[in-house]
């Protein structure tokens, strides 16, 4: 009921925040007393206080695996991914050929399975960081292509006319008119990201990393039952991609503020 009253009256940002605050120790809180209730065994779901303990006595342990997972894998592949993804759309929106040949690709590769195409990918590149990054360069290059080529379409027909009547270079219009009025439409894309290349980087090591990362911590932990430690890993990647997410959000903020959505 207090959520609930609070979340009625949040009007600033600030407040919003609060709200949502109050809304995850709620769940945190019931969690707890839920499995002390209950005396749920910690090899089925242990409480949150248990995985903060696991957390804060393995703190070396799960910045070895943030580095290795994040830093090293993610956020690589989510860069290079992005920007391919940039550079492609804006080659797709100079040729209609290229429009028609490489986008049906584009969405082949989106739509094949990270268990299938991970494995591959640990084979070519080896077992380290750099196989990890290759998966979240497939994952993410396609939302954020997509979301470029309509954002690069998005500015009216009338603003291009009136840039043309300028004399103005097809290079002038891109970064003058066109990139501008896509940034609503490639924010959307590297948010979608965001998730994507965390997700990616975990998965890929399931396949096969060197005795560290997020992926491998998980998989080890779960053959020896230690349900805390991989409650402890999924908490810290959950932190990592909320704050990766809020990141991105944040500059968004800052580059499109001119932008309706942005005026709440």
């Amino acid at each position: 009921m207090g959520n609930a009253w609070l979340s009625e009256r949040a009007t600033t940002r600030l407040a919003k925040g609060v709200v949502a605050a109050c809304f995850g120790l709620t769940l945190l809180l019931l969690w707890e007393l839920m499995t002390r209730l209950y005396a749920v065994p910690e090899v089925i779901l242990p409480s949150p206080s248990a995985i903060s303990a696991k957390i804060a006595s393995n703190l070396d342990t799960l910045w070895i695996d943030f580095v290795q997972t994040f830093v090293k894998g993610a956020l690589t592949g989510y860069l290079i991914g992005c920007a391919a993804a940039i550079l492609t759309a804006i080659l797709i929106d100079r040729s209609s050929f290229l429009q028609r040949g490489l986008l049906p690709i584009g969405n082949f590769v989106a739509a094949l399975p990270i268990v299938g195409i991970a494995p591959i990918l640990v084979m070519w590149f080896g077992f380290d960081w750099q196989s990890k990054a290759a998966v979240v360069v497939v994952m993410v290059f396609f939302p954020v292509l997509v979301n470029t080529v309509a954002g690069l379409a998005a500015s009216e027909q009338m603003q291009r006319d009136l840039m043309a009547t300028w004399n103005a270079s097809y290079w002038q219009t891109l970064f003058k008119l066109r990139l501008p009025a896509a940034m609503p439409f490639i924010f959307n894309g590297l948010k979608i990201a965001t998730t994507l290349a965390l997700i990616g980087a975990i998965v890929a090591e399931f396949f096969g990393s060197p005795i560290k990362g997020m992926g491998f911590r998980i998989s080890t932990e779960v053959g020896r039952l230690g349900l805390d430690m991989v409650w402890a890993e999924i908490a810290v990647a959950a932190l990592a991609g909320s704050a990766f997410y809020g990141l991105v959000a944040l500059i968004e903020r800052r580059v499109t503020f001119w932008h309706p959505s942005q005026r709440h």
